[in-house]
């Protein structure tokens, strides 16, 4: 883990945002690329947002990306660039929790708070026998009280991360290794075969799918984008236009009655390039892609944050969605 060789609070902070619900493995090549085009929260804050979301592109969650951004810019401005030392002062920036807090705090400056992601609960859940919903406030709270009268004081970013690496590679969800946790004297749900069924979590409930039209709209050689609102989700990334489909229509209907409610044209399909399956933390879609031609109207922003007419080649230049890259990629093969 790259952060871990130098513990500065920059690299710190950024590499807890980026590990927010998302792999180490698929960190580590995001975090280098990242420190190397903004080594500093001055060279973070002065970069404008659709840089820091090209680099971003293809690790999802992107609110993350923006609320980085965001607290640098303030960071710079009201602080002089000096970053916070205390978790309650990291709390106060966008897009920072207690966890993240705690994890910034104890690991770079050693102060002793904790750091309760989901690996923690798991480890103090299972170690505490506690048969209750994790996710209760209440629950959580208890937990949390505990992990701190635990935390070595002197050793407090120490403790935090070693917690947490046990819980990713020792007392994993499924199949935990117990014979080689150093815990598993004291453990209670070890002791009681309650493993399996420890942490208590509530029954998910089944994921929901939606059916998205996208269009790929030529005019000679260019083709339309649009850019998503801040405040929409995956906001300020670029994309091919257009949007769920509603009751009683047929996608093709979709794709007529988006395009003209989010950029003002009357557009014509063509044909159907393929079907694109994804699946997001809280709903999965299925984008159907047309290729369509606009026959009537002038291309503005209506209800999107900017459109553009761009040449094939100059796709990759603008930051996309992981399931609109893969239309890029049919695109670049079809010439």
């Amino acid at each position: 883990m790259p952060w871990r060789e130098d513990p500065e609070p920059y690299k710190v902070w950024v590499s807890e945002i980026m590990l927010q619900q998302t792999q180490v493995a698929t960190v580590t090549p995001y975090f280098e690329r990242f420190m190397a085009r903004f080594p500093t929260v001055f060279v973070l804050a002065a970069a404008d947002l659709q840089a820091v979301l090209e680099i971003w592109q293809g690790l999802g969650y992107y609110s993350r990306a923006r609320n980085l951004h965001k607290a640098a810019v303030w960071v710079v401005k009201e602080r002089d660039g000096v970053l916070p030392r205390l978790s309650s002062e990291w709390q106060a920036l966008p897009g920072i929790g207690p966890y993240a807090a705690g994890a910034i705090a104890s690991i770079s400056f050693g102060e002793v708070v904790p750091a309760v992601d989901g690996n923690v609960v798991r480890v103090f859940a299972r170690l505490l026998g506690i048969r209750k919903d994790s996710t209760l406030p209440a629950v959580r709270r208890a937990l949390t009280a505990e992990v701190t009268r635990c935390i070595a004081p002197r050793r407090a970013g120490d403790f935090n991360q070693a917690v947490m690496e046990l819980g990713a590679l020792v007392c994993k969800p499924r199949n935990p290794v117990c014979e080689g946790c150093p815990l598993q004297r004291w453990c209670e749900a070890h002791a009681k075969g309650l493993t399996a069924t420890l942490p208590v979590r509530p029954t998910r409930k089944p994921v929901p799918h939606m059916d998205v039209a996208a269009c790929v709209i030529r005019r000679g050689p260019r083709i339309l984008i649009a850019r998503r609102r801040p405040d929409q989700m995956l906001g300020g990334l670029w994309e091919f236009p257009g949007g769920k489909q509603e009751p009683g229509e047929t996608l093709e209907q979709t794709a007529v009655r988006e395009i003209d409610e989010e950029i003002g044209i009357h557009i014509r399909v063509r044909r159907q390039l393929g079907a694109i399956r994804h699946a997001f933390s809280h709903f999965k879609m299925t984008l159907h892609v047309f290729e369509c031609t606009p026959v009537k109207g002038r291309a503005r922003a209506v209800t999107v944050d900017a459109v553009k007419w761009v040449s094939i080649p100059e796709l990759r230049t603008y930051p996309f969605p992981a399931a609109d890259q893969k239309i890029i990629t049919w695109l670049e093969t079809d010439r």
